[in-house]
């Protein structure tokens, strides 16, 4: 068994106006790029400014067959630095975050969280394919039976909807697209951000990493951030029990009933410090777990089949 280290803080904190200029290094442009069906690695875009000469020498690097979507993307970074400075220039976005620290166990598949003297058990699928390792995971594997902790966070950028309402409403669709697309990228440098300042200030389990952005991208520290909703926590009615354990109402987050976030770009997962943590995809489950899934959940086959959809 490993043991974590003891966090610097435990509880609730809630972060407020979270400056954009922090964040604004932790955008993962590749992603941006994707989202507007450009995929693809334009290294050193940034360094392409605005006059000619610096513009064709960055399109140099790229083939001739490559040049076409080097240009758009170098358009669309153009016009997204653009948004970005009226963001900043107009007050536009509030970027709120809560996180959670808190004592944990692990219960078989559960993991049972501790807050305010009461228990909250959150359920675990397995992987029933093994992975590249020959093993089958669960989330709840990466929590230990007595004596751990565990993280909940959730983040949220205000205040881009109403600011791209206005642009619809001038008929400039293209700028609320780039408005939008780009609060989506915000939250999730929020997420990249805000990770790193738990793992060496709030939980503090590793004070000595260096801020290497570039690394983090990789996915080359120590911890996972598995969201909700995504392929190793697919339950997206986990969502209300992390609420309780959070409370988005002062981040400016609200749920639908089926556990969507609004606004959209908000982003709400778990913290996992053990050393050996890793993402991973439960992928296809079979009656077997989703019957005794919907048990440890206290809730119906019927209705448990309708969240985990995707998974059977």
């Amino acid at each position: 068994m490993i043991t974590n280290e003891k966090p610097q803080n435990t509880g609730l904190i809630q972060l407020q106006n979270i400056e954009l200029s922090d964040i604004i290094p932790y955008i993962h442009w590749s992603f941006y790029f994707m989202a507007w069906r450009i995929p693809g690695k334009f290294e050193g875009i940034e360094t392409a400014c605005d006059c000619d000469s610096c513009k064709t020498g960055w399109l140099q690097k790229f083939s001739a067959e490559e040049r076409p979507k080097a240009e758009e993307a170098l358009k669309l970074f153009k016009d997204a630095q653009a948004m970005l400075r009226e963001f900043r220039d107009k007050k536009v976005l509030k970027i709120n975050a809560s996180v959670g620290i808190y004592p944990a166990y692990a219960a078989q598949d559960d993991i049972v969280i501790i807050h305010n003297e009461k228990e909250y058990r959150i359920p675990t699928l397995r992987q029933q394919k093994p992975a590249n390792d020959g093993f089958c995971y669960s989330l709840a594997d990466f929590i230990n039976p007595e004596g751990d902790y565990i993280g909940v966070f959730a983040n949220t950028v205000l205040g881009v909807e109403e600011f791209a309402d206005e642009y619809e409403k001038n008929d400039d669709v293209y700028s609320a697209l780039i408005a939008k697309t780009l609060s989506d990228r915000i939250a999730e440098a929020t997420a990249e951000w805000l990770h790193y300042k738990v793992r060496k200030e709030i939980w503090g389990y590793a004070p000595d990493e260096d801020e290497n952005i570039e690394e983090m991208f990789k996915v080359h520290y120590r911890g996972i951030r598995p969201a909700v909703g995504y392929p190793s926590l697919p339950d997206q009615s986990i969502i209300f029990e992390l609420d309780d354990l959070i409370k988005f109402d002062p981040t400016g987050i609200k749920l639908t009933e089926n556990g969507a976030m609004y606004p959209t770009a908000s982003v709400c997962g778990l913290y996992f410090a053990h050393p050996q943590s890793k993402y991973f995809m439960i992928g296809k489950i079979d009656e077997k777990q989703l019957i005794d899934y919907a048990e440890r959940r206290n809730k119906s086959s019927e209705e448990m089949r309708k969240w985990l959809a995707a998974n059977l």
